[in-house]
């Protein structure tokens, strides 16, 4: 395991109230000299689902190693494409926003960043062999990227977890456990909560790609939706080629594995619906996505925060509202 070096980040707050929900402020960071600090490590686990070893970075709250019987809830934060499980350490300072919440009063949480890959958080349609991974050219080792199998669902929601608690003093159940991620991550987490709410009592998205089928009209209003997989060609952009191989060509496998059509789902069969907070730049090109899942959410009567700040797709817009998040979290899953 390789301790981390510790980071001092400022944070800046701005706040803008959309929607449902209601919003409470996060005070301001403390200086880092003056509370304690929590610890970050990474660990090498084997995946069923994945049939491979991956890495997982997980942050301990200050108090885990002086309290040796106490159990802690659990928040899983996942990256976005082309991230890993470094990136809410190294780029968000999750680690120093988690020591100056829980200094001022946040429910202390283990954090958990899984290893994602590009694998959309989903079990692919079309899956890519091994072998062909590894020689395609890229800036990851195959070793660290490529897997046995797309399942990348199950990996989070089965493996993972079970890993995390069976190696560590976790709360583990529905009610301690939440899930979040940004943008590809965002998606993450809403699908993964909505689609086990047995493993996910809360989950939170940051400029999530919430909505793939949406394309155009006013998505607070009239949401407008590609009716096939062509249609929804020019709104994917650069990640079309990608959903084919997640969701295939079968355009109601993309309505299966869209956001809302899980929340609908769930609300029909009477499920247990997990918490939900969702939040986006208002210069993010996802932002309109966000806004028709909210939308959705609201003509289906699911309880849930929806917040917009100024601010783009960005790593300066996450680092500054991972904060809202956590706090978020800890009022829901550490009660």
């Amino acid at each position: 395991m390789n301790n981390w070096r510790r980071r001092f980040i400022v944070v800046a707050i701005a706040g803008l109230s959309a929607g449902c929900g209601h919003w409470t402020w996060v005070p301001a960071a403390p200086s880092r000299t003056s509370i304690p600090n929590g610890t970050v490590h990474e660990d090498l686990f084997s995946s069923t689902s994945l049939g491979v070893a991956k890495h997982v970075v997980v942050y301990l709250p200050p108090s885990y190693d002086r309290d040796s019987t106490r159990r802690y809830p659990v928040v899983y934060y996942l990256h976005g494409l082309a991230g890993s499980e470094t990136d809410w350490v190294s780029k968000g300072g999750i680690d120093a926003a988690a020591d100056s919440l829980f200094h001022a009063g946040t429910p202390e949480m283990i954090v958990v960043m899984p290893d994602g890959d590009d694998g959309w958080y989903t079990t692919w349609i079309h899956p890519l062999d091994y072998r062909t991974c590894a020689d395609t050219v890229r800036n990851e080792a195959a070793q660290s990227y490529c897997v046995a199998h797309q399942r990348y669902d199950m990996y989070v929601a089965h493996d993972v977890v079970q890993y995390i608690d069976s190696h560590y003093r976790t709360q583990a159940d529905r009610a301690h456990r939440g899930i979040a991620g940004l943008s590809m991550g965002g998606y993450g987490a809403m699908i993964l909560a909505l689609r086990f709410p047995d493993v996910f009592g809360a989950a939170a998205s940051h400029s999530g790609v919430l909505s793939p089928l949406y394309s155009g009209a006013h998505p607070f209003v009239s949401p407008k939706y590609a009716a096939t997989v062509d249609e929804a060609r020019t709104n994917s952009g650069p990640y079309y080629v990608r959903y084919l191989n997640y969701w295939g060509a079968d355009i109601e496998r993309w309505r299966a594995a869209d956001p809302a059509t899980a929340a609908e789902e769930a609300v029909r069969e009477r499920e247990r619906l997990p918490d939900l907070f969702i939040d986006c730049g208002i210069d993010d090109g996802f932002v309109d996505q966000n806004r028709a899942f909210h939308a959705e959410l609201v003509r289906l009567g699911v309880r849930h925060d929806y917040m917009e700040w100024p601010g783009a797709h960005t790593w300066r817009y996450w680092s500054t509202h991972v904060r809202e998040s956590l706090a978020w979290m800890g009022r829901r899953i550490g009660r």
